[in-house]
């Protein structure tokens, strides 16, 4: 497999971004330990038919990510055939609004996928599909060419023209956060580190990051 974009956590990418980024929890990883991070490809399907995503591994450019809107359908759209076939062509992954199937399989190859589950019911070939299109997967709209990042906590998609910013914003959330582990590992506590109040919210104050 090629190389993450990036190391940065879809966490750390959210935090940073400071926009409304994250995709809806309820696309998980595939397989533990499943993480991918690169520039999204685009698809439109529909439930039920996989044609689209075959369409899609052929045309995809190698070292991007497939994001694949199946209108949430509970059919085996993608397995190891077309993982295979993804892998030989370069590609990152899958992240998929809609079911999967042949988990174990594509744990075994190593080739990260976020789906809404798994279902084996097999699906048609007779819609094509959509590709390059905008889609709304997860909740968010998600174009080709916007950096897509998933782990085991979740998924964001940052818009292209915001990636440097995001990346760079990362980094410097990365250097405090270790600055701060630095001195709570001194007996410094999170809440004098944080500057938080310890009776909670008061009239005027404002909100702090999450930590």
């Amino acid at each position: 497999m090629m190389a993450l974009r990036t190391e940065h956590t879809s966490a750390t990418l959210l935090e940073a971004s400071k926009r409304d980024i994250a995709l809806a929890p309820a696309l998980r990883p595939l397989w533990l330990g499943a993480r991918l991070a690169g520039p999204a490809y685009t698809v439109q399907g529909i439930p039920g038919d996989n044609l689209a995503l075959h369409n899609a591994v052929a045309a995809a450019p190698p070292g991007h990510v497939l994001v694949a809107d199946l209108g949430g359908g509970t059919f085996g759209h993608w397995g190891e055939v077309l993982a295979v076939a993804a892998r030989a062509r370069g590609l990152l992954g899958l992240v998929i609004d809609g079911a999967v199937r042949d988990s174990a399989e594509q744990a075994e190859l190593g080739f990260p996928v976020f789906s809404r589950g798994l279902a084996i019911h097999g699906t048609a070939k007779r819609y094509p599909g959509i590709l390059g299109r905008s889609v709304i997967v997860g909740g968010v709209l998600v174009r080709t060419g916007d950096l897509v990042v998933g782990d085991a906590d979740g998924l964001v998609a940052v818009p292209a023209e915001h990636e440097q910013g995001v990346l760079a914003a990362a980094d410097r959330r990365v250097e405090h956060e270790a600055h701060i582990m630095s001195e709570l590992s001194t007996g410094r506590t999170t809440t004098e580190l944080l500057g938080l109040n310890p009776l909670g919210k008061q009239e005027g104050q404002t909100r702090h990051g999450s930590q």
